[in-house]
């Protein structure tokens, strides 16, 4: 992505300086300061938080209802149904509450719908079929909550339905159904509106056995996989159950997994919620997508281990399937955007797009083109469509306004799923541009960097070690972004082709390794001994024994002094980013030499004060030695209708520099 705008976050000099006397690494305790984390006992529950996490699932709305009907269901021995989706949300779900069912002795069937033939949600016809063979109770998990029609044929021949799910409700059509149980609904209390679909699941579980922490235990490493999928927030009970799931799949006791992990290479490597993101997640998603998802509910729920490795390489080729069907609609999609930068929301239709494939090539659409992205595969008549938000646009809230033109919709506000008539694409497409127009994200595409190093020093093995107790990353809890102004850019080599590239770069005598993947020297539009700021994440690199630090470079840009420079003479201080900066004695003598040089005084635009500024020093430690001078009384401020004037008063007295405010403020943040 280009960023056309950096945020630099400030972790507060009181946090600071609370959470190291606490005992944190200077680079954690700025971490946990900038995150918003505000206290000592904040940070431990953060950090180390436990079972204490886990909420009460009966405040969940329904949640009495339908442990009612399902304690009946076991008391009589009832055949039942969970049914599901297709993704690994859905998966997870109908795994786990189907595991759990079958173990009270329940006849259950897992039922998820063909992705293709049948598309996502309940269906009449799936619950005719499962009517027909004895069920009398179907439950709902990562779907339901807009199925009113299919409710009311349940209803009607006979079969209990209790919905969850976490989607956004329509409350105007919620199901009648035995309970409806989803955080999202308006007047439902329970505190966690984040919950993933197989967290929904796993909160019912827990509900009917009367306690929290055995069932998680039991079920955590599903738990966590549906929820690291479904990217939803890594906070609070959701980043508990997480960490535990991520334990567990360190030692895995299903087979399936076991063999998914050892068939995607990823069971010698640290087991990580980037283990779930790029390893696990794809290959059970690659089932669904292409119509297979069978194989996916069979690989988790199988106790057998031969069984376990075959299901797991179908998983893998399926995968290498998926991606060759993802270049396919990537490169023809591309083509029909011919080079152009779109002004509105991007909708593409095509009859030669694989239905299941398209969501992925509509994420990269509006990461390209920084817009919302609607593909659209048409059959005859009909259209099925996955959409992806840019920049904060809420997909939900437009399609809600766009929905006399569609069959159907769902989803959240960063994705969502449609049906469309053909003969509507066109008015839709122009309603959804209106509603853009009006409702489009004002803010420019913004890189946001938790900190702004100063000190090279504190990017050494203990400080980035230090930081895998943020773990695991997700939703609202990213990987930490940090960045430096102002560091060379010493050497750059091409890598893996010349599909990425690795640097060398230099800041304040410290030297760095870096590694900047999907760009090539071109994109780069850099050399060596360049100028540079970037944005990375620290890590730890483990290469033939030998650890080290490495960055991965999420951005770099020419250093540019001129914007801090101008928040400096505005008296707009942004002080983490300005204590690099912060001028010793030797650049106060340069500054005042060259005002001398300059007759007494200076009066320019930004440009101009850049220009002026002395040799060897920076323009942004020239600018702050101004400030400080005019703060002491030796310089005058003027405003002769520039950005920065002043004039050195005559016959004034030494002072202190020491005593400047803008100096301790500068020296206190270094410390």
């Amino acid at each position: 992505m280009n960023y056309i705008k950096w945020k630099i976050e400030e972790c507060p000099t009181d946090k600071l300086k609370m959470f190291t006397a606490a005992g944190y690494p200077p680079l954690l305790a700025a971490m946990l300061g900038a995150r918003g984390i505000g206290s000592v006992e904040e940070a431990e529950s953060f950090l180390d938080g436990g079972a204490e996490l886990l909420r009460d699932p009966m405040l969940l709305k329904d949640m009495d209802k339908a442990v009612e009907r399902i304690k009946s269901a076991i008391s009589k021995h009832e055949t039942v149904a969970v049914y599901g989706d297709y993704d690994v949300d859905g998966i997870t779900s109908t795994c786990l509450l189907t595991d759990w069912l079958r173990s009270c002795g329940l006849e259950c069937y897992p039922y998820i719908p063909d992705r293709i033939g049948e598309g996502y949600g309940l269906n009449n016809a799936a619950i005719d079929s499962l009517h027909k063979k004895g069920v009398s109770l179907i439950i709902s998990v990562d779907c339901g909550i807009t199925a009113a029609e299919e409710a009311k044929h349940a209803r009607m021949i006979g079969v209990d339905l209790i919905i969850t799910d976490h989607h956004e409700c329509r409350e105007q059509t919620i199901p009648d159904a035995i309970a409806v149980i989803d955080p999202k609904q308006d007047d439902c209390r329970y505190p966690n509106k984040d919950l993933a679909g197989v967290g929904v699941a796993l909160k019912l579980v827990c509900a009917v056995e009367g306690k929290n922490e055995p069932i998680v235990e039991r079920y955590a490493d599903l738990a966590a996989i549906g929820t690291v999928a479904d990217v939803v927030p890594l906070t609070g009970e959701n980043r508990y159950i997480v960490r535990r799931g991520l334990e567990l799949l360190g030692n895995p006791s299903r087979p399936g997994l076991e063999a998914l992990l050892r068939e995607s290479g990823a069971s010698e490597k640290k087991i990580s919620s980037s283990t779930i993101g790029f390893s696990l997640a794809p290959r059970l998603n690659a089932a669904g997508r292409l119509g297979e998802v069978s194989i996916a509910g069979k690989l988790l729920m199988t106790h057998d281990s031969k069984e376990a490795s075959t299901l797991a390489g179908e998983l893998c080729e399926l995968n290498r399937r998926r991606q060759h069907l993802e270049t396919e609609i990537w490169d023809d999609a591309s083509g029909m955007m011919d080079g152009k930068t779109p002004s509105t929301p991007i909708v593409l239709a095509s009859e030669k797009w694989h239905q299941g494939v398209i969501g992925i090539a509509a994420s990269k659409l509006a990461e390209q083109y920084s817009k919302p992205t609607i593909m659209i595969c048409l059959d005859g008549d009909k259209g099925k469509g996955s959409c992806r938000s840019y920049g904060g646009f809420n997909l939900f809230d437009a399609l809600s306004a766009c929905s006399e033109y569609l069959e159907g919709f769902g989803g959240h506000a960063l994705a969502a799923g449609l049906n469309i008539k053909r003969d509507k694409l066109r008015q839709f497409c122009r309603a959804f541009s209106e509603y853009y127009e009006n409702n489009k994200p004002t803010e420019l595409p913004t890189l946001s960097c938790d900190i702004c190093v100063t000190d090279p020093g504190v990017l050494d093995m203990k400080g980035v070690d230090a930081l895998s107790r943020l773990e695991p990353y997700g939703s609202g809890n990213p990987k930490p972004t940090l960045c430096i102004l102002g560091a060379r850019l010493d050497k750059v080599t091409p890598i893996g082709g010349g599909k990425h590239l690795r640097l060398s770069v230099s800041y304040k005598g410290s030297e760095f390794e870096c590694v900047f993947f999907s760009h090539s020297e071109a994109d780069l539009d850099l050399k060596a001994g360049d100028k540079v700021d970037i944005a990375f994440t620290p890590q730890i690199n483990e290469f033939r024994l030998r650890r080290s630090v490495q960055l991965q470079i999420t951005a770099m840009r020419l250093h540019d002094p001129k914007p801090l420079c101008g928040m400096i003479l505005e008296d707009e201080l942004p002080v983490t980013e300005a204590s690099s900066y912060c001028p010793d004695r030797s650049a106060f003598v340069k500054a005042w030499r060259r005002l001398q040089a300059l007759g007494g005084s200076v009066a320019a635009d930004l440009d101009g004060v850049i220009r002026q500024c002395p040799h060897g020093i920076e323009p942004e430690r020239f600018c702050i030695c101004l400030m400080v001078l005019c703060e002491l009384g030796l310089l005058k401020t003027v405003k002769p209708g520039s950005v920065f004037g002043a004039k050195m008063v005559s016959g004034s007295a030494k002072v202190n520099l020491e005593s400047s405010e803008l100096i301790k403020r500068l020296k206190a943040r270094r410390s």
